[in-house]
């Protein structure tokens, strides 16, 4: 398909006043409701390069990327939906191709320069830049194996990938299994190739490990949101619940001078975005990769970036 949408289009056009329209309760904490400055159904914004109207960007090694990086869980149907076993389907049936570009050009259109998506869906992104003329930051999640640590690594950056990290579960299982040279082996291929590389996590341990053992990530990737949602249970750990102690991480990471990209931010819709952004950011985060339908993309932006505003007396210096 052709992309059919422009920054004109999305930012002032019938899209725009779309994202605006009122919304019910549910939709409004999920962040899909106007901000407050701005009447339903009125359009969005415009967004103009390089004005006060953008997201702020951060640097991660030579690349300029937005302080929100979108999340690609939502666009592969992973919706951590809890015992609502029909929810992945059904996000997976609302983001047809012609959807997902349209949720891309309308992030880009509100300041979000970057996506993550994982190695599964590495047709997508190129796809994308080809078609609608795009030059979106592209950071892919990967699934290093014992035998084969680079495999997927080297998959990603063949076909355009900016940034590569190694997906959470992995890194959690081979800490778990001491398996810290696997991790060390993709890291020494990014430095061999001149590619960033970092790694997520959802356990801690995974990040102390890295840092204890002398690593040298590009980046770390970890989870952080608060336990104050009704379904947080985390022992045992369920899908419900990423990180086990909001605290643990904030005060580890202070002392980490790598940049912290902090995920599931939202606990997968538990959070409403004005807190969790408000508090990833003033924890010393210094992005926020957060998943959004495209209804949500204009108002999550401006959430963002007050808490941005918010979290410049923060302790934690900025680390990109």
């Amino acid at each position: 398909m052709k992309c059919r949408y422009t920054r004109r289009d999305l930012l002032g056009g019938a899209l725009g006043a779309a994202a605006g329209a009122a919304l019910s309760r549910e939709e409004r904490a999920l962040g899909g409701a106007p901000p407050a400055s701005q009447p339903a159904g009125a359009a969005s914004p415009k967004v103009k390069a390089n004005s006060r109207n953008t997201l702020p960007t951060g640097r991660l090694g030579e690349l300029d990327i937005s302080r929100v990086i979108l999340g690609g869980n939502l666009i592969a149907g992973f919706a951590h939906c809890r015992e609502m076993v029909y929810v992945s389907r059904l996000v997976k049936e609302y983001h047809t191709e012609a959807k997902i570009f349209e949720t891309l050009a309308l992030a880009e259109a509100h300041g979000i320069n970057c996506i993550n998506t994982n190695s599964q869906h590495l047709w997508l992104i190129p796809k994308y830049r080809r078609e609608c003329g795009s030059k979106i930051r592209w950071i892919v999640q990967i699934y290093p194996t014992e035998a084969k640590p680079t495999e997927d690594a080297q998959r990603a950056l063949d076909v355009g990938a900016d940034a590569i990290y190694v997906q959470g579960n992995i890194a959690d299982s081979m800490v778990a299994k001491g398996k810290l040279d696997v991790l060390d082996a993709v890291f020494r291929w990014g430095q061999v190739q001149k590619m960033l590389v970092g790694t997520a996590a959802h356990d801690l341990a995974v990040l102390v490990a890295c840092q204890r053992g002398g690593l040298q990530p590009d980046f770390y990737v970890k989870t952080y949101h608060t336990a104050d949602y009704p379904s947080f249970h985390y022992d045992p750990p369920r899908d419900n619940c990423w990180c086990a102690d909001a605290k643990a991480v904030e005060q580890f990471m202070a002392k980490v001078e790598r940049p912290w990209i902090a995920y599931k931010i939202m606990a997968a819709g538990a959070i409403p975005p004005k807190p969790a952004f408000e508090r990833a950011f003033a924890a010393g985060a210094d992005f926020a990769l957060a998943g959004m339908f495209d209804f949500q993309v204009a108002a999550d932006v401006e959430i963002a970036k007050a808490a941005l505003q918010k979290a410049k007396g923060r302790s934690r210096p900025w680390r990109a």
